[in-house]
């Protein structure tokens, strides 16, 4: 287990950087431009500031540490092992960071205002004809149009003739396979190809072309399996872990702010809170 520290927290920039002193103890400036590295930015005072905030932080948590008369304990996660400055953090968190687990109840309220975020979506079956155009070539557009409205007129009479229709004049590589593109989620193509399967009934070919920034489509629906919702039981243990490290975020940053708003910080503007987060 690894600990890593965001700190946010509002504070004035500085335009140089100066000495930055945690209750007596000095960040030195190297370990500042070190650590900048964590912290990218799109000016180098930004960088700094937030730099600093997290070795302050870090060191507020150190400090802690020894007072508590903590030892270090480094824990091991996927072949990586915690420095001792790690562990010490780690281990002040879970000594004064008290967090509840949710309750059974707690997670089956939170699934039932929640429910789209765990149902599946909607999976078509579905081919198409594309005809390539860019909006801004007006020309090319208006001829992609004329087409398009062409093989429309003429699947009105012959339905069966879109895979060969789309072998013909599709500038999809789905062409090679009468148009045809498998599976696929609404996720998974334009949002107005989206919105036009959704509106389609199975079977049924769309009665104007379809425009993306691709070009015009004709659309061909197969089939539709609609999404479903995942029992309570399935979503239960996921509903508890992300309802777990909510409650633990806050938690900490709340304590993080405590420590910051008792000590005595120079060099740096902190307002009194901080995000720090163990991994």
């Amino acid at each position: 287990m690894s600990v890593s520290i965001e700190v946010n927290v509002a504070g004035k920039s500085a335009p140089k950087p100066v000495p930055v002193r945690v209750n007596g103890v000095t960040i030195g400036r190297d370990d500042i431009i070190r650590e900048m590295q964590n912290h990218p930015a799109d000016k180098p005072a930004a960088a700094w500031q937030q730099a600093a905030r997290a070795l302050v932080v870090r060191e507020l948590l150190l400090q802690r540490a020894a007072a508590l008369g903590l030892t270090p304990e480094p824990l091991t996660e996927d072949g990586r092992r915690e420095t001792d400055d790690e562990a010490l953090m780690r281990g002040v968190v879970e000594h004064e960071v008290a967090v509840p687990e949710p309750d059974e109840a707690t997670c089956q309220r939170y699934y039932d205002n929640n429910k789209a975020r765990f149902a599946s979506p909607d999976i078509y079956e579905a081919a198409h004809i594309l005809f390539a155009a860019l909006p801004a070539d007006e020309a090319a557009y208006a001829q992609a149009q004329a087409d398009a409205e062409a093989a429309l007129a003429t699947l009105r009479g012959k339905p069966e003739s879109f895979a060969d229709l789309a072998r013909t004049h599709s500038r999809c590589p789905s062409a090679a396979q009468g148009g045809n593109l498998g599976q696929l989620t609404a996720d998974q193509v334009t949002p107005e190809f989206a919105e036009a399967l959704a509106a389609m009934s199975p079977g049924e070919i769309s009665a104007t072309p379809v425009a993306t920034r691709y070009g015009l489509h004709i659309i061909q629906l197969a089939r539709r399996h609609d999404g479903r919702t995942l029992p309570f039981e399935a979503v239960a243990e996921r509903i508890a872990g992300y309802l777990r490290d909510s409650v633990m975020h806050r938690a900490q940053a709340q304590y993080i702010a405590r420590l910051v708003s008792a000590a005595q910080i120079e060099g740096i503007a902190l307002a009194g809170a901080a995000d720090h987060r163990v991994n």
